[in-house]
């Protein structure tokens, strides 16, 4: 449905109740304070928490401070009935590519190329490779027809793909496909063919040489699995330097067979003679880490057993390389604004539950883990549920709420605006639930913007909610969007709106009690 019908619709349901404002929610609303905000943010993005890089110990004392706020305002620990933390095994694989040769000529990792995934220790020697263009498999353009890559050296083109006269040969169209703006998936259908090694050749890679390089090799974090453990094949991203002395006995270049492709728009796949030689090895190690949850039961005994869940992930990306002019990436935005804005949220509802207005349904405030290292914290939390997920009604995600994003510098609306992401994804009912917290209470701008399965930006997927909505819970997800200082050692708390950040966390916090006092759990009729 329009964006815009859907909005108009559920202005149109809601509108009798928007002026029956609930005197006890807004007793409660005013706990969630700029004051409060910056009280618990000026703490946990300080330079003392070395920006809470999961595995390392300031990520374990902004757990222990979360810990200890629940505990101190008289949530429950619910983790086996006596602890706030749920430990989430993790394990550090560092991969390391020890050689790797082309036609005589020897490449370094870090430096000419970088690995990604992990195997264990292997050699690889081969006398030829399998270029396959961009890679690609589709109705009307296959790289790989009739082609098998299984146990083969393969090379293709990762950059974008095949575009005629500006005309793609994927949607016939001058708009790119799923291949281009979805970035895992090429390599994940690659992936899926068992080829030896892949090396992927694109203009991008020098630029990120150049920038990472000093951090190629570092491990890499994941959830440790039971049983045997799925090795895909390795991939080499690697300049188009590379890729020439890689092709050199084809007497083309990279860029002489990208534009051959280009302009015949039909697939180029061909084998070549190359001399390649790679040893790599995998080290691991075990790294502790904890989601930590704190539980508020609900009042009536009829709808206790179902929770509700407020999310936010409490990790950031740690510390700049060594010699840096500021060494410590903050994370204040992100997400220790979301954060605050729990600790905060948990705050009122158990304020409101100690004067005897608890809510019917009971809250589950879930600070997790490792979400910048691939949303592990909460992939363990919803394959591994302290709450059974059939009796989670919603989880309501907080990233990044305490700054004003690009696209609103300026801007009239740029103090009183939310994105909202996902709200009617799974749940016609929960969207609506959300357009009436906020009719009736704060009145922000509500932007849909990126609620879009198409967003080229993806951030449904790039936050924690989107393991909750993949188990078929509906979410919310509150974000205010990218700034300059996304991912910088900037996103400190100097920068933060703080009557902003209140605002925002009052709306989820409305939206929450709404949804636990409700006859009825939202009814999930979307397939997102």
């Amino acid at each position: 449905m329009n964006k815009l019908l859907l909005t108009i619709a559920s202005i149109g349901l809601v509108t009798g109740a928007c002026a029956q404002q609930n005197p006890t929610a807004m007793k409660y609303a005013p706990i969630i304070s700029a004051e409060l905000a910056k009280k618990h943010l000026s703490i946990i993005a300080s330079d003392a928490f070395e920006g809470r890089e999961t595995g390392k110990p300031g990520a374990d004392k902004a757990a222990h401070y979360i810990a200890d706020e629940f505990k101190s305002i008289g949530l429950q620990p619910i983790v086996n009935g006596n602890s706030y933390f749920l430990d989430v095994p993790l394990v550090e694989n560092a991969f390391k590519v020890s050689t790797f040769t082309v036609n005589g000529k020897s490449f370094t990792s870090g430096t000419d190329f970088y690995a990604s995934g992990s195997a264990p220790a292997k050699t690889l020697n081969a006398s030829e490779i399998v270029f396959i263009g961009y890679g690609i498999e589709s109705d009307n353009y296959d790289d790989l027809k009739g082609v098998d890559i299984a146990g083969k050296i393969v090379l293709y083109i990762n950059d974008g793909e095949p575009m005629n006269n500006g005309v793609s040969k994927i949607t016939g169209t001058n708009k790119k496909s799923e291949w281009s703006t979805i970035r895992s998936k090429r390599l994940k259908f690659l992936r899926s063919k068992n080829p030896a090694l892949i090396l992927a050749v694109g203009p991008n890679v020098a630029d990120i040489l150049k920038r990472f390089g000093s951090q190629i090799g570092a491990g890499q974090l994941s959830i440790k699995k039971d049983g045997p453990v799925e090795t895909p094949a390795i991939a080499y991203n690697i300049t188009p330097e590379v890729a020439n002395q890689i092709l050199k006995n084809s007497g083309k270049t990279y860029t002489e067979l990208k534009a051959a492709i280009d302009a015949a728009g039909t697939p180029q796949t061909q084998t070549i003679k190359a001399d390649i030689s790679t040893s790599y090895a995998n080290e691991s190690k075990d790294v502790k880490a904890v989601d930590a949850l704190g539980y508020l039961p609900g009042s009536d005994p009829k709808l206790r057993d179902e929770v509700l869940v407020i999310s936010a992930h409490y990790d950031h990306i740690g510390l700049m390389p060594a010699g840096s002019k500021d060494m410590v990436n903050n994370g204040a935005d992100d997400d220790g604004s979301g954060t605050t804005s729990i600790m905060e949220i948990a705050r009122a509802f158990a304020k409101a539950k100690k004067d005897g207005h608890g809510p019917r349904r009971s809250i589950l405030f879930l600070g997790n883990v490792g979400e910048e290292k691939g949303l592990l914290g909460s992939e363990y939390y919803t394959d591994h549920p302290v709450i059974p997920l059939a009796n989670t009604i919603t989880d309501l995600n907080i990233d990044m709420v305490g700054r004003v994003g690009f696209d609103y510098i300026g801007k009239p609306d740029s103090a009183n605006y939310v994105y909202v992401i996902g709200s009617s994804m799974l749940s016609t009912d929960l969207h609506k639930a959300g357009e009436k917290a906020n009719d009736t209470y704060t009145k922000l701008k509500l932007d849909y913007k990126y609620d879009d399965l198409n967003d080229p930006n993806h951030f449904y997927e790039r936050s924690d909610h989107y393991n909750f909505a993949k188990h078929g819970v509906p979410i919310i997800f509150y974000f205010n969007g990218v700034h300059a200082d996304y991912h910088q050692p900037g996103d400190e708390v100097s920068k933060i709106n703080f009557p902003l950040l209140a605002k925002r966390a009052q709306l989820v916090f409305y939206t929450a009690w709404d949804l636990l006092n409700a006859d009825t759990r939202p009814v999930v009729d979307g397939k997102k």
